[in-house]
């Protein structure tokens, strides 16, 4: 069973955070620079929000706001779900399903961020780790 840890492992991007007194307009353009969907949004290395482009799109575009004017504190989504390193992945993909969410901070014992984690890794290392299988079953079976 692979664990969310092993995912973590693996990421070679640097985490990217930003301050809730930060604008949209800096997070979307740290988004697009590092070709990512989300930044955690930290305050004195705390998560105290998550900021996706869902929240863009339903909360600037959609209404028409100005990204440079807005503070993220003002549209990041503040109860954020997220998972520990020894989850499951797949109850992480679970969480996500249930909750239609793409991306989930990972936290330890005393809620420090130690990254983040999307729809696309769980799904990529859910996939690997039945192709292991079905490979061992297909040795086991010819031999």
């Amino acid at each position: 069973m692979i664990r969310i840890k092993q995912i973590l492992a693996q990421k070679t991007k640097p985490l990217t955070t930003v301050k809730p007194t930060d604008t949209v307009q800096h997070a979307v353009e740290l988004m697009r620079d590092f070709g990512i969907g989300a930044v955690m949004v930290l305050e004195e290395k705390k998560l105290v929000g998550i900021f996706t482009e869902r929240d863009c799109l339903n909360k600037i575009t959609a209404l028409g706001r100005n990204p440079k004017e807005i503070l993220l504190n003002e549209v990041m989504t503040q109860q954020v779900r997220f998972v520990s390193q020894d989850m499951e992945i797949s109850q992480g993909l679970a969480l996500m399903t249930e909750r239609f969410l793409r991306h989930l901070p990972v936290l330890d014992e005393q809620e420090n961020i130690l990254g983040i984690v999307s729809i696309g890794d769980l799904v990529k290392a859910k996939i690997s780790d039945q192709d292991f299988i079905i490979e061992q079953m297909e040795r086991y079976i010819t031999a």
